[in-house]
């Protein structure tokens, strides 16, 4: 049992993030979770006492915005709560051509998928660092491996996400603190409501369930791996790519992006 650890997980109200938060509580792990709706906090906190003691923090914040972030920090240390582990686990997609998308959407997209990601880890992994003890989880995706047209911001936020993490798991070599990249495909979320991207073939060939994504990388996390892709499919197609021609690559995805 875990129950003096703490783990702080964004985007927890639902999807992945969600169903992690259910498995770190099952071990044990005290809970920080944190989203913007509040409401659905609590409905995943009433689930989780329903079996479990845990102690159980709930933050309403927008993390995209950096004076919330900074206002959670704050929060965190007039409560004396030490972060053990930290899930970054909130972002969001946007389909569409370029030229065509919303250039506030895409900036929001941005400082959540990458510039958030990189604050709230420079917030907490020093003092795991410090104590010699726990971990950072990455939510990337297989979008992390090529470019994405139709979706090519938020394709690159994933890139930058994995190679961060590879980065930061190399840098803590011979230390107790493990870095762990988590590269789902399509997955039964509401990312592909908030994307728009339900008509995609990308999409309508099937997508991976949210529960046994989570379990993956929570098994990847413990297992101190530094990239865990859900699923073997994923793991052939993200394998592959290396072997193919850049602009063959870009062709294909686009394809499977493009609405039916």
């Amino acid at each position: 049992m875990k129950s003096y650890e703490t783990v702080l997980i964004t985007g927890a109200s639902g999807g992945i993030g969600k169903e992690l938060a259910f498995l770190f509580a099952k071990d044990g792990y005290n809970l920080v979770l944190v989203a913007r709706s509040y409401e659905n906090l609590l409905k995943v906190k009433s689930e989780i006492e329903s079996y479990s003691n845990n102690k159980i923090h709930l933050f309403s914040k927008d993390l995209s915005k950096e004076n919330e972030i900074t206002s959670l920090q704050k929060e965190l240390i007039e409560e004396k709560i030490q972060i053990d582990y930290l899930v970054n686990n909130a972002g969001f997609g946007l389909f569409g051509e370029f030229v065509n998308t919303s250039l506030d959407e895409e900036l929001n997209m941005i400082d959540l998928n990458i510039r958030t990601v990189t604050h709230l880890t420079k917030l907490f992994l020093k003092g795991m660092v410090e104590r010699n003890k726990g971990g950072v989880m990455n939510i990337a995706s297989t979008a992390a491996f090529q470019p994405g047209p139709l979706m090519a911001v938020y394709y690159a936020t994933k890139s930058y996400v994995l190679s961060f993490s590879e980065a930061l798991s190399n840098e803590l070599k011979g230390t107790n603190v493990k870095i762990t990249a988590v590269c789902p495909g399509a997955t039964e979320t509401n990312f592909g409501d908030r994307a728009n991207m339900h008509e995609s073939k990308l999409f309508q060939s099937g997508v991976g369930n949210v529960k046994d994504v989570a379990r993956v990388a929570y098994k990847g996390f413990n297992d101190e791996k530094t990239i865990v892709i859900p699923g073997v499919t994923n793991k052939i197609l993200a394998t592959s790519v290396r072997f193919m021609p850049r602009k063959l690559v870009t062709n294909v995805v686009r394809s499977i992006q493009r609405r039916i």
